[in-house]
């Protein structure tokens, strides 16, 4: 049972891996959705998830990035999805990519709950 559990961190590492490469393959149409710094901030944030991935995919520095990570997706989700919710050809989408980040950013919380790394965040 315990090889399951622990499987799910590398299963949750992977999601975010893909979603970061998702950044690199796709930054000049998804740049328009940044609230701030177009194709940069695509790379920038496309750089933390796939470092965020190594990060818990390798067990060092896990409980430090998966609360950055948390802190990310949950502001993907304030500043890139919730205003997509006052357009109503837009607000069924918005809802779905917004209630997506929560529910990664409450894994990564998770996540950083049973990291076995306590040397960053008490």
């Amino acid at each position: 049972m315990n090889g399951l559990l622990g499987f799910g961190r590398y299963l949750y590492a992977i999601v975010i891996l893909i979603f970061g490469s998702f950044h690199f393959m796709n930054a000049g149409q998804m740049a328009g959705m940044a609230p701030f710094g177009g194709e940069f901030m695509i790379y920038f944030t496309g750089l933390a998830l796939v470092a965020a991935a190594v990060s818990i995919f390798l067990g060092k520095l896990d409980k430090l990035s998966g609360v950055l990570l948390a802190l990310m997706l949950i502001l993907f989700a304030l500043m890139v999805h919730a205003p997509g919710l006052a357009d109503e050809a837009s607000q069924q989408t918005s809802m779905s990519n917004m209630l997506k980040d929560l529910g990664l950013a409450g894994g990564a919380l998770m996540s950083a709950a049973l990291a076995k790394d306590s040397s960053v965040i008490g």
